[in-house]
C-alpha cells in the first residue's frame, strides 16, 4: 500500500445510471481512480480477485446477492479491501450489522456529493496514515491505534459522533490551528476574539483539548495583572 499513488476504488452497483454518478464523484476528488464497475455477484467477485481495489463502493440490495454477504467476502480477501455501504438499506439491523462486520462508512441513498466527498477525504486521510505507520515502523501507540479506530485527521477527532455535546469537529480544528500559529501560547480572551466567539465557548474547547491531552496549559500574568490560563500546543 503506497500514498504516492491513486486509491483504487471497484463501484459495485446494480444500476448503471447510479454507478457512473459515483464514478463522476470520485472524478472529481483528488487521489481516486475507478477501477471498475460491477452490476452483479459474479462481475463483483471476479473484479476483486483480478483488480484487488482499496476501496469498495458497495450496495446491499442486488437481484442475486445481498452487500453485506459480499462485504464478508471482502474482508476474506488476501488483500485488505475497505468498504463504504453505499444504499437505500435504512433498517437498524443491516447498518449494525455493516458496522459489525467492519464497513469504514455508511451512506444512505440518494447521495449527496459533499458527503460522499467527506467520506473519500476521511478515508484517503485513515489510508495515508495507515501507510506512513506501516512504513515507519512495526509497532504502533495507543494513540495511533485510536487514532486509526476513530478514523481521525492527524490525531484530532473529527467525526461529531465522537465528541462531547457542544464541541463542534471544523470549530475544534479552528481552535487548534490558532494554538499552532501562536507559539508562546493563547489566552480564552484571545481566541474568543480571533474566531468571534464568546470566551466561554473558546475556553470550553480550549478545556476539551485539555481533557484529550492534545495541548497543555500553564499560569501566566496577563495585562491586568493577574493570573490567567495560557493554553499551548505540547
Amino acid at each position: 500500500m503506497s500514498d504516492k499513488r491513486d486509491i483504487e476504488v471497484l463501484i459495485v452497483e446494480d444500476d448503471l445510471r447510479i454507478a457512473e454518478i459515483q464514478k463522476r464523484f470520485i472524478e472529481q476528488v483528488e487521489g481516486f481512480q475507478t477501477v471498475g464497475i460491477a452490476a452483479s455477484y459474479i462481475e463483483a467477485k471476479s473484479y476483486m480477485e483480478l483488480l484487488q481495489p482499496d476501496l469498495i463502493l458497495l450496495d446491499v440490495y442486488f437481484p442475486d446477492m445481498n452487500g453485506l454477504d459480499l462485504l464478508k467476502e471482502a474482508k476474506l480477501q488476501p488483500k485488505h479491501m475497505d468498504v463504504i455501504m453505499i444504499t437505500a438499506a435504512k433498517e437498524i439491523n443491516k447498518v449494525q450489522e455493516a458496522i459489525s462486520i467492519g464497513v469504514f462508512d455508511y451512506i444512505i441513498k440518494p447521495v449527496i456529493f459533499e458527503r460522499f466527498k467527506k467520506a473519500l477525504i476521511r478515508y484517503k486521510e485513515y489510508y495515508t496514515r495507515l501507510a506512513e505507520l506501516g512504513k515507519d515502523q512495526l509497532i504502533v501507540t495507543q494513540e495511533q491505534v485510536d487514532a486509526l479506530l476513530r478514523k481521525e485527521i492527524d490525531g484530532r477527532a473529527t467525526d461529531k459522533s465522537l465528541l462531547p455535546k457542544g464541541i463542534d469537529p471544523l470549530t475544534l480544528v479552528k481552535v487548534l490551528g490558532i494554538l499552532k500559529i501562536v507559539k508562546n501560547g493563547v489566552t480564552a480572551e484571545f481566541v474568543a476574539k480571533e474566531m468571534g466567539v464568546s470566551r466561554t465557548t473558546a475556553r470550553r474547547y480550549l478545556e476539551h483539548l485539555i481533557a484529550e491531552e492534545k495541548i497543555e496549559a500553564d499560569l501566566a500574568y496577563g495585562t491586568v495583572g493577574r493570573p490567567e490560563r495560557v493554553y499551548m500546543v505540547k
